[in-house]
């Protein structure tokens, strides 16, 4: 699989390459070409294979499933049968000269969309192959939303991120050029101006690395794509001014949303404090005060007093529920996975709970993951209408992760209310994400990550059904 990777890529090379000079090529013929087209140039006929990469390119496109990449490698079409008509012409511009320099324009804006297209594809590949993908560089413009709204904003041709595609796009081809000289003629060189004369006949040599080639190729593919995926990254990538712009962008959001939520939570405890423990403790100091009123009325006394504990022992009931939701003791003590376990046992259907945590999380993260599972298994119990959940809590990479699977209906979306899209702005002040998998009629997958360093090396780990 590395040869036929290799293979695409040096075939992008090639033909990102020719479209982006093939409307130079044009206007230099037009303006200082031959008058008439003249004998074959160098290479005659041989020539006519500069058309096969483009046309390898879209076989490959299409051949691997995709439709709308084969129609976008079209581009490069225009300006490979350019180049090859004025290399066939010995120079002279294809079609006159007026032709070509109406022609050669055309061909320039053709391969800067080729560009692009050849720098998307390797964004593609490369993310694709690695397992870990190269982030879309683009800015969007204000107001401008679609492609065509971006190109008539001049979006495209302000965008630093374009013309990183072009010089990827020429830096990519000209490595392959000059990789494919020096392998070419290196056997030349060496018989031209070898000391002792000749080395070995010229036949002998082209001979043996025509039988090599395939085995050598097969060997260099490998480090040839760990060139290829540091360079796309470092220049298809965003820039790093970009990077910390969206950083900067990400953690102001994710600030208001914090404080937001913090500023909601503060309202919820002070609307359970008034209309809960606070009105049951007014209530307690009413009847004590009566209850000193008629405290030489033994028989009056006693219902009073007992009234009052049932008081006292509601607010404090109610005090817990309230210190619990701010931030649950178990969670304090023993950590995520049991305050999650405990929280499990609680929920009016079966739960099988699988944790494997190799230590504790910091205590802010485990809050927020805490939350975010109660928030899921409540939505649950309330929408989803499932017979039984699987809750799996581990820690890898540096990522906190957390999946919550249930059996129900399914069709959970973040914009329907469901409490999933605050869940997921909670994680992002953490630089969690959440994602969801809930087709209709069911199973809901719902995985929580978060990344995060444990801060003890004891192992954590329990396993069960509630």
């Amino acid at each position: 699989m590395d040869g036929v990777r290799a293979w695409y890529v040096v075939t992008l090379a090639v033909t990102g390459l020719i479209s982006l000079l093939a409307g130079p090529i044009l206007l230099v013929a037009a303006l200082f070409g031959p008058d008439e087209a003249g004998p074959f140039g160098p290479g005659g006929p041989y020539f006519l294979l500069v058309p096969l990469g483009p046309v390898a390119l879209w076989a490959l496109c299409w051949a691997t499933g995709g439709g709308g990449r084969a129609v976008g490698a079209a581009l490069f079409a225009p300006g490979a049968l350019a180049v090859t008509a004025t290399h066939l012409y010995g120079g002279a511009a294809p079609g006159g000269r007026s032709g070509s320099l109406s022609l050669a324009p055309s061909l320039l804006v053709l391969g800067l969309f080729g560009a692009r297209w050849i720098a998307t594809e390797s964004r593609r590949t490369v993310g694709k192959w690695s397992g870990r993908p190269v982030p879309v560089p683009y800015r969007r413009p204000a107001g401008a939303a679609g492609p065509w709204q971006r190109l008539r904003a001049g979006g495209w041709l302000t965008d630093p991120a374009t013309w990183r595609d072009s010089a990827w796009a020429l830096l990519t081809g000209f490595v392959v050029l000059l990789t494919a000289a020096i392998v070419l003629f290196t056997p030349i060189a060496l018989e031209v101006f070898g000391r002792n004369g000749s080395f070995f006949p010229l036949g002998m040599v082209y001979g043996m690395g025509l039988c090599a080639a395939p085995a050598a190729a097969l060997w260099a593919a490998p480090p040839v794509l760990r060139i290829h995926e540091k360079a796309a990254r470092t220049l298809l990538g965003p820039s790093r001014q970009a990077r910390l712009a969206h950083q900067v962008s990400h953690l102001t959001r994710t600030r208001a949303d914090t404080i937001d939520a913090g500023a909601a939570e503060l309202r919820r405890i002070e609307r359970d404090l008034h209309d809960g423990a606070q009105a049951r403790l007014v209530a307690l100091g009413m009847l004590l005060t009566v209850a000193e009123q008629l405290k030489d009325d033994p028989d009056a006394l006693g219902p009073l007093l007992a009234e009052a504990r049932t008081s006292s022992v509601k607010a404090l009931a109610e005090l817990r529920d309230l210190v619990r939701g701010i931030h649950p003791p178990v969670l304090a003590d023993r950590g995520l996975a049991d305050a999650v376990q405990a929280t499990a046992l609680d929920l009016p259907l079966p739960v099988t709970f699988t944790a494997a945590l190799p230590g504790r999380a910091p205590a802010p993260v485990e809050s927020a993951a805490y939350f975010a599972v109660t928030e899921l298994l409540a939505n649950v119990v309330k929408h989803a209408s499932a017979s039984h959940v699987w809750i799996e809590i581990g820690h890898s990479d540096g990522l906190l992760r957390i999946s919550v699977t249930d059996d129900g209906r399914g069709g959970a979306d973040p914009s329907r209310g469901t409490g999933l899209s605050g869940t997921e702005r909670r994680l992002a002040a953490f630089d969690g994400v959440l994602a969801i998998s809930s087709p209709s009629g069911g199973p809901t997958i719902v995985n929580l990550e978060i990344p995060c360093a444990l801060s003890s090396p004891k192992t954590s780990s329990s396993s069960g059904t509630a």
